[in-house]
């Protein structure tokens, strides 16, 4: 995997804010999903979900449809890359890094739906695996309240 280094013991506050306000307020689809930022680290990010109407299948009554799921899982493949590379330059002042962002773009998506979705909210996991110079390579996770694994992805993402 490369050489090691040691990663930041945490993010600046107006880092985190940034992040949070690209994710949650710029990326309007993960406005639509209903995605909320509930911790961003230098090696994972936590976000949640809530059910909503709107967003249940309509073939099954209060269960999380797999579009959703899917396309949760890919923002958190993303927002875990805005994280490992915010880490990887803390150098930089914080709105400079929340710049290099623009051309973060998914290349390759694999989910596995292991078990319904079923409930009034689900927790997202993601960590980047491999950050390279042009491709990074993620984990994530979709989880249910009592912390079941719902469904798992893995992700490639363009970085340059």
């Amino acid at each position: 995997m490369g050489k090691a280094t040691a990663a930041p013991a945490a993010f600046e506050p107006e880092f985190i804010e940034g992040v949070r306000t690209i994710f949650e307020e710029k990326i309007v689809f993960n406005q639509v999903l209903g995605l909320k930022v509930q911790d961003v680290a230098p090696d994972r990010v936590t976000a949640r979900i809530d059910m909503r109407p709107d967003l249940i299948g309509h073939y099954a009554y209060n269960r999380m449809h797999g579009g959703v799921i899917s396309a949760g899982l890919d923002a958190m493949g993303g927002l875990a890359v805005m994280a490992a590379i915010g880490a990887r330059h803390m150098d930089e002042a914080p709105l400079q890094r929340l710049q290099r962002f623009a051309k973060l773009g998914t290349i390759d998506l694999r989910i596995d739906y292991l078990r319904p979705a079923i409930g009034a909210h689900f927790e997202l996991r993601a960590q980047v695996l491999r950050l390279g110079s042009r491709v990074a390579t993620t984990r994530m996770e979709f989880l249910g309240a009592d912390g079941q694994l719902l469904s798992a992805g893995a992700a490639a993402y363009i970085v340059s």
